[in-house]
């Protein structure tokens, strides 16, 4: 493993170590840590989740065309219908907001939408899912070849989805149905989120996660590259090795 020699000033050292006691770590592993985090994508709460909040003001031309696309609508909708896009009254109201300018009734226009899920938290998805992918595939692998994979360090490896009471779980979980809204995609973690209420974990897991796939990359990083799908399997100790970073620092107990 390479060293690295940084010089600071004493006061950026004094924070660090502070920082790290409150992590239960060595400011060594804490520095580590967030050089990490700066090499691969991070938690950052970059907006909060939920509702998209209607606009104050609208340019003339965008109001025109979506004006004219509710006419449209109004127009084309069955008769006696009345579903998500309303009926033909409903959609003419739509239409005269926006060409009346009522600003206080444009939440009408974005009703029902949501902040978006960053590309950047989409991101860490694909990442988790695939972190668990090849610890599922691993486990397997390991009990084929005739290594026996202890119960609960099978279920601390488990995929649990997130926490549908935390707006940006929430969300995140959502994106985990939508890639697997064809039932032919992760087929192999479906049965995780069957088993753990349909993907509601019903406590936050993101952090867990995180430093989960924390570990992963470590490992990972640490290989040679290979070419065949058995390379990128993890021994029974490197599975342990990321079960174990589910705890927090701060509550780790020094093994013998």
């Amino acid at each position: 493993m390479a060293v690295l020699n940084i010089r600071v000033d004493d006061r950026v050292r004094d924070q660090l170590k502070e920082l790290a006691d409150g992590h239960g770590v060595t400011t060594s592993e804490y520095v580590r840590d967030l050089l990490m985090e700066a090499l691969v994508p991070v938690f950052e709460r970059e907006v909060e989740h939920g509702d998209e909040p209607p606009a104050e003001t609208m340019r003339i031309v965008d109001r025109q065309v979506l004006s004219l696309l509710h006419r449209i609508l109004g127009r084309v909708l069955p008769e006696e219908t009345n579903d998500v896009d309303g009926d033909l009254e409903y959609q003419l109201m739509r239409a005269k907001i926006l060409e009346e300018g009522y600003a206080g009734e444009y939440w009408y226009e974005t009703a029902g939408f949501r902040t978006e899920l960053s590309k950047r938290d989409c991101s860490r998805v694909l990442d988790i899912l695939q972190m668990f992918r090849i610890t599922t595939y691993s486990i397997s692998h390991l009990e084929s070849e005739g290594t026996p994979v202890a119960e609960k360090l099978a279920h601390q490896l488990e995929f649990r989805g997130f926490d549908h009471n935390d707006a940006l779980e929430g969300h995140m979980a959502g994106y985990v149905g939508f890639l697997m809204r064809d039932g032919e995609r992760w087929t192999e973690l479906q049965p995780h989120l069957e088993r753990n209420d349909g993907g509601n974990s019903h406590m936050p897991m993101l952090d867990t996660y995180l430093r989960m796939l924390s570990e992963f990359r470590r490992i990972m990083d640490g290989r040679e590259r290979g070419v065949s799908r058995l390379d990128y399997l993890l021994s029974l100790g490197e599975l342990e090795r990321i079960a174990d970073a589910r705890v927090h620092p701060s509550h780790r107990t020094s093994k013998s």
